[in-house]
C-alpha cells in the first residue's frame, strides 16, 4: 500500500502499516505515517528505528513494545514517517536496512534530506554500522548504549552523530561506546560528534530517550541541505530529562489504525494505546 494513495477521508488520521520484507531474507517492518501526512508528504521527515535484542524474533508486534511508535501510542506527537523493522536475530545488516530505504523511496513520499536513524543496544550497534556504511542517506543519528562492529569508523564523521551511554550499564558496557568515540577522535573524524556518558544510568533507563521531546527536536534540527552538516550542540539531554520523559505526554484515547499488509493477512486491526 502506498501512502501516496491515501484518500482525503484519512487525511486527519495517523496510520500504522505492517509490511512484509522487500526481498527474500530481508526484514519485515512497520511504517507509521503521522496525522495530516496526506498534506505534508514530501516535507515529512523519516525516522528509522532499530530495536534491541529483546525484540528480535518473528512476531512483528514485539517491535511495538518500546521506541518511537510506542511513544506515539502513548501520546507523544512525532511528525515523521517512522520505519521500524524487526531483526529476527544476530547483528543488524546495513544492506538490508538500505534495501528498506530504497523501497520507501519508491512507495512513500517524505523528505529525503531529513532521514534520521535512532537505535538502542543491539540497535545502537546497528545505527552506527548503518550510518557508518551509508552516511550519505542520513541527516543525523543517535546511538544509545551500543557500539560498532565496523573496522573503519571514519565515515561516522560525515554526519551529525550523538552517542549516549549510561555508566552503570551492565548489559552493554559503556566502554563499547567509548571505544568508538576514541577511534573517531584519534582519526580526527569527530567534528560532528556528540557524546554523553550518563552517570549512574543503567541499560533500561536510556529507553526513556524515545519518549522525550528533546530527542526529536535534536534529530529534526538537522538536514542534508545544510552544506556544513553541522551538529546541534544547543540541545542537551540529561538524567533529569529522562526522569521527566513522560511528563508532557497527553495520553490519547483513540485507537491507532493498523493494517497488516502481509502476504497472507490483509485484515485491518486496531491497537489500543
Amino acid at each position: 500500500m502506498s501512502m501516496c494513495m491515501l484518500t482525503p477521508a484519512r487525511a486527519q488520521d495517523d496510520l500504522l502499516v505492517a509490511k512484509r520484507s522487500v526481498d527474500n531474507g530481508g526484514y519485515k517492518f512497520w511504517v507509521y505515517t503521522p496525522e495530516d501526512y496526506f498534506y505534508t508528504q514530501e516535507y515529512t521527515p523519516l525516522v528509522l528505528f532499530l530495536h534491541g535484542a529483546s525484540l528480535c524474533g518473528n512476531d512483528l508486534h514485539q517491535v511495538l513494545r518500546y521506541g518511537p511508535i510506542n511513544a506515539v501510542m502513548k501520546g507523544r506527537t512525532i511528525p515523521a514517517v517512522i520505519v521500524a523493522p524487526q531483526n529476527p536475530g544476530g547483528p543488524w545488516n546495513p544492506k538490508k536496512l538500505n534495501d528498506i530505504l530504497d523501497w520507501m523511496e519508491h512507495h512513500y513520499a517524505y523528505d529525503h534530506d531529513r532521514v534520521y536513524v535512532l537505535g538502542m543496544s543491539l540497535g545502537g550497534y546497528g545505527t552506527l554500522d548503518f550510518v557508518g556504511t551509508y552516511p550519505e542517506r542520513v541527516a543525523a543519528a543517535m546511538a544509545l548504549c551500543g557500539g560498532c562492529t565496523l573496522k573503519d569508523v571514519s565515515r561516522l564523521g560525515e554526519l551529525p552523530l550523538w552517542i549516549i551511554h549510561g555508566t552503570a550499564d551492565v548489559a552493554v558496557n559503556v566502554k563499547e561506546s567509548q571505544q568508538v568515540v576514541s577511534q573517531m577522535k584519534t582519526k580526527h573524524h569527530d567534528s560532528r560528534l556528540r557524546y554523553d556518558w550518563l552517570s549512574g544510568a543503567d541499560h533500561g533507563v536510556l529507553a526513556r530517550l524515545f519518549y522525550t521531546q528533546k530527542t526529536y527536536d535534536w534529530l529534526f534540527s538537522h538536514s542534508r541541505l545544510d552544506s556544513t552538516l553541522s551538529v546541534n550542540r544547543q540541545i542537551s539531554i540529561g538524567m533529569n530529562d529522562l526522569q521527566q520523559a513522560y511528563s508532557d505526554i497527553v495520553s490519547r484515547a483513540e485507537k491507532l489504525e493498523v493494517i497488516m499488509d502481509m502476504k497472507a493477512d490483509n485484515n485491518k486491526n486496531n491497537i489500543k494505546k
